[in-house]
C-alpha cells in the first residue's frame, strides 16, 4: 500500500495498528501500513432518489399516488455524522445506501400523505414537500445522511378525483369570468345614459 489518496467526493477510513479509533480522511491522502492497517472508502456523492408512494389513503380516505424526487448524500463535513454514516454504511455499496435512504423517505412521504387531504397536497405542494423534507431530514441525519432537497414531482389517482377537482375549479373560474363580464357590461350601460 503506502500513500493512498482520494478526491473530495469520498472519505477514506483507516483502522488498525497505531490508531485507537478509526481515522476519517474526507478528501486528501494518508499513509497506510500494509498488513497491519485497513483502508476502506465511502462515497460522498450526491444521490438522486425517486420516491414512489402508490395508492396511499389520505386523511379523508381518498387513495392517491405521489412521486417525489430527493437529493441525499453522506455528510462528510461533520465528524460525528460521518462516524455514524461509517458505522452503518462502511463496506456497503452506494446502491445499498440509496436503498436505505429511499425506504426511509418513502415511509415518511406515506405518513405525511396520511395526515393531509388530497386538496392540501394538490393545492399546497410546497407545504407537503416541506413536511416530508423536515421529517425525513431529522431521521436520516441520525444515519449520517443529509437531505439536500426534496420536491414533489407528481400527484395522481385512479378514480378521477384530481380530474374532478380540476374541472370544478375550471367551471368556477369560467362562471366568475362570465359574472365579471356581465357586471362590466351593466356598469358601462349605466355610464352611457
Amino acid at each position: 500500500m503506502g500513500f493512498e489518496t482520494c478526491g473530495p467526493n469520498e472519505v477514506m477510513v483507516v483502522s488498525g495498528c497505531c490508531h485507537s479509533e478509526s481515522v476519517f480522511i474526507p478528501g486528501g491522502r494518508v499513509f497506510v501500513w500494509p498488513g497491519i492497517q485497513k483502508l476502506q472508502r465511502l462515497s460522498l456523492n450526491t444521490m438522486t432518489l425517486t420516491i414512489d408512494s402508490m395508492n396511499v389513503y389520505t386523511q379523508l380516505g381518498v387513495a392517491i399516488s405521489v412521486t417525489g424526487i430527493a437529493q441525499v448524500k453522506v455528510q462528510g463535513s461533520n465528524d460525528k455524522l460521518l462516524k455514524a454514516a461509517c458505522e452503518l454504511f462502511l463496506g456497503k455499496s452506494e446502491r445499498e445506501i440509496q436503498k436505505v435512504a429511499q425506504e426511509t423517505l418513502e415511509g415518511h412521504q406515506r405518513a405525511i400523505m396520511g395526515c393531509m387531504t388530497v386538496e392540501e397536497i394538490y393545492k399546497d405542494r410546497k407545504k407537503f414537500s416541506k413536511a416530508v423534507f423536515e421529517v425525513a431530514s431529522s431521521d436520516l441525519v441520525n444515519m449520517g445522511i443529509y437531505v439536500v432537497s426534496y420536491t414533489l414531482k407528481d400527484i395522481r389517482d385512479e378514480e378521477g378525483y384530481l380530474l374532478a377537482l380540476g374541472k370544478a375549479r375550471t367551471e368556477q373560474v369560467k362562471r366568475d369570468a362570465r359574472m365579471g363580464e356581465a357586471e362590466a357590461m351593466k356598469d358601462s350601460g349605466i355610464k352611457v345614459m
